[in-house]
């Protein structure tokens, strides 16, 4: 039987529950393809599937949401031609039919929406089995690492921003969570957009980072009041947006950021899920609350075309060998990281 290498755990826990070690090679099925794998990046998602949740997923498991390759061998149903192309991957799993099915009624949640990395094995393996459909070609000009750094990131940004949050040019925007990788391509999504660019994050480096990205205004939530710092520069008139995934610690002032008529887009909660609020910021202030998550494979591809283009670019805060992925986990649960952590399988 051919084998692969692939960081694995065998159950839940902390990091060091993750190894690296020999797998069986995955065979594709109808539709589907072999990809080797040339770049994979962490996610906070990789974090909480390593911790568990109440979820089905394969176990061992082999995590990694984001990644990109050359096609190695096809099954059944797949045209041949695919072999050797350069592709980055989408890794939503029926997030059409779950979402956008106008006839959804009672059957809301089904069929369940599902993750490539979450509940089906992942990228962080020398080799990975993906639905053909879910393939998108790379382009010449932009490298595995680049592809990978983003792809996750960029749909997630581009829905938070302009499927769910429907920026319009001119608009005012805030992005919390400044160094995270969502939340750079969200800095970067709105800029291109037109709007004017507002971002909290932490310690003057980061805030450097931002405003290099694109950023108008950059906030370090450690030194002193923000809100009233954006109050200040939005002429004490607020955002008109703001896209959240910190949660629990900041849920109040991102309410309080808001203008008259605002609206806030959550699609995270790294600080905890559990959030208080003055309902007379939502009232009086007549606000809206959105939620998203992911984006739709038409989404994937505009955000991805962002990148091909050159308009948005993820950034990359290190690349590791496949070796290195419990202490790539180790990193990003500690907090310090700017941007995408690239794990490179041939390294």
């Amino acid at each position: 039987m051919d084998t692969m290498r692939a960081a694995v755990f065998h159950e839940n826990g902390d990091p060091e529950v993750v190894v690296v070690e020999e797998r069986p090679r995955p065979e594709p099925g109808p539709g589907e393809v072999r990809i080797r794998v040339r770049a994979s990046a962490l996610n906070h998602l990789d974090l909480w599937v390593r911790r568990g949740l109440p979820i089905e997923t394969t176990m061992p498991h082999i995590g990694g949401s984001d990644l990109a390759g050359e096609v190695e061998r096809v099954g059944p149903g797949v045209a041949a031609d695919l072999v050797g192309t350069r592709v980055v991957v989408d890794p939503s799993l029926g997030y059409d039919e779950f979402y956008e099915r106008p006839d959804r009624g009672a059957a809301f949640a089904d069929p369940p929406l599902r993750l490539i990395g979450e509940h089906t094995d992942g990228g962080l393996a020398e080799f990975v089995v993906v639905p053909a459909e879910n393939c998108v070609q790379l382009p010449n000009g932009v490298s595995f690492e680049a592809a990978a750094a983003a792809s996750l990131a960029a749909v997630t940004a581009w829905r938070a921003v302009i499927g769910r949050g429907r920026l319009t040019p001119g608009e005012s925007v805030l992005v919390t969570g400044g160094s995270g990788g969502v939340s750079t391509l969200a800095v970067q999504v709105a800029r291109h957009a037109g709007a004017r660019v507002h971002a909290v994050t932490s310690g003057a480096d980061n805030v450097a980072r931002l405003r290099d990205l694109g950023a108008h205004h950059a906030y370090d939530r450690t030194d002193g009041d923000w809100v009233k710092a954006l109050k200040a520069d939005t002429s004490r008139r607020g955002v008109d947006l703001a896209i959240d995934s910190v949660g629990e610690a900041m849920w109040e002032s991102v309410l309080r950021s808001l203008a008259v008529g605002g609206r806030v887009v959550c699609y995270g909660a790294t600080t905890g899920p559990r959030v208080t609020a003055d309902l007379r910021h939502v009232f009086w202030k007549q606000l809206s609350i959105l939620g998203s998550t992911m984006g739709t494979p038409a989404e994937y591809r505009r955000a991805m075309q962002l990148v091909f283009d050159g308009h948005v670019e993820a950034p990359i805060h290190d690349v590791l060998p496949l070796g290195d992925t419990r202490r790539a986990h180790e990193r990003l649960e500690a907090g310090g990281v700017f941007g995408k952590l690239v794990i490179r399988p041939d390294a």
